[in-house]
């Protein structure tokens, strides 16, 4: 019974977990090189924010082909 208890706690952790993880949204990417070993971190508003992550530690920053800009505002008729 525990066991159950223990699964589906962990299942519903897992679902919260997912769609937070799915709701950044942003322009850059930072992907590493070296003792990370190919690791890619897309949550970079700005370049320069990218670049200064990798700064020291090696690694490139581009573009994130994934990126949606929030929608604007709607106009009023």
């Amino acid at each position: 019974m525990k066991a159950g208890i223990f699964l589906g706690a962990l299942l519903l952790a897992a679902s919260v977990g997912g769609s937070a993880a799915w709701a950044q949204n942003y322009p850059w990417c930072a992907q590493y090189s070296g003792h990370m070993g190919g690791a890619m971190n897309c949550g970079f508003s700005t370049y320069q924010q990218c670049m200064a992550d990798v700064s020291g530690i090696g690694g490139f920053c581009i573009a994130n082909n994934t990126y949606r800009p929030p929608a604007g505002p709607h106009r009023r008729r």
